[in-house]
């Protein structure tokens, strides 16, 4: 069922994004940048830039609704128990501490994997949810720590920033991919052309898209960073340390399985991610052992 749903709301989205970009660019009134005389850079640079940071605006104005879907988030309303109470009173209070205007929704997925994630394309607009096996796992000092780095992400507006960068890094990509795809078709038989222009841009996109994915990660893990130091200002360093050494104890279980997730765009936003030494570059958060240093340190 989660995969099906995986499936559908990938189609769902990249069906909006087309007929909304094409809107767009018909309202702008863009023309073909290929020409007779050759490519109209005004028209390549205005086409990509719609559909890179379109793209990601999209996904952002629906990163909501797509994490309650697609993690079966539970949005909680009018709580049932003490337990429920506490989590959204704590996550209200941070709230406040981080002078955030309106209050973050919460709630709360189920996955045996102690993680959070925070997300929604502005600071009134915001979610921030937890796991089951967060809450059974870790004490509430060390839930406190998770919650006030989630809070410090929407705080921090990580959401937007990432947003921005991964917009722009995709402009970029499917502007050098076309230019050098369109130069590379030159040199080749006029009626084989089109066919070579079309193969030459899938594959310097798909190249170009890897090579971008570690400024991505860079700047992810160095947000990564700022949301520990902002949940040690809003909450104390001790419980975001606590926080960091739990999760660290979790991972190192021979039985633990990184959980997957359901749409990349919830990815650099969860408490704890993939890190390996192997393409560590490529990591979109930094090892926890030096999250934990860096905070013991003061040297963040």
């Amino acid at each position: 069922m989660n995969f099906a749903k995986r499936i559908l709301t990938f189609v769902l989205v990249n069906l909006l994004v087309v007929a909304t970009i094409s809107i767009v660019l018909n309202v702008l009134g863009v023309r073909p940048y290929l020409t007779a005389n050759g490519i109209d850079y005004n028209s390549l640079a205005i086409f990509c830039l719609v559909w890179g940071m379109g793209g990601a605006f999209i996904s952002l104005a629906l990163s909501r609704v797509l994490a309650k879907w697609t993690m079966g988030v539970q949005v909680i309303k009018s709580p049932s128990n003490p337990d429920e109470a506490w989590l959204v009173g704590k996550v209200h209070e941070i709230a406040r501490r981080a002078n955030l205007d309106v209050m973050p929704e919460v709630g709360v997925y189920r996955s045996p994997d102690p993680n959070a994630f925070a997300t929604g394309p502005t600071k009134n607009r915001s979610l921030v949810a937890v796991s089951t096996g967060l809450l059974e796992q870790l004490d509430k000092n060390s839930v406190e720590g998770v919650l006030a780095h989630e809070v410090a992400h929407i705080a921090n507006g990580d959401m937007v920033t990432m947003t921005l960068v991964q917009g722009v890094v995709n402009a970029f990509v499917m502007f050098f991919a076309r230019i050098i795809a369109f130069a590379i078709s030159q040199n080749v038989k006029e009626e084989s052309r089109p066919l070579v222009n079309m193969l030459t841009t899938i594959v310097l996109e798909i190249a170009f898209s890897f090579l971008a994915m570690f400024v991505v990660a860079y700047v992810s893990r160095h947000r990564e960073f700022r949301a520990d130091a902002g949940a040690a200002n809003l909450s104390g360093r001790d419980k975001m340390v606590a926080a960091l050494e739990s999760l660290q104890r979790f991972i190192a279980r021979p039985t633990h399985q990184d959980e997957e997730n359901a749409h990349p765009a919830l990815a650099a936003f969860k408490i704890s991610g993939k890190s390996s030494s192997f393409l560590s570059l490529l990591s979109t958060h930094p090892p926890l052992a030096v999250r934990i240093e860096r905070l013991k340190t003061g040297a963040y």
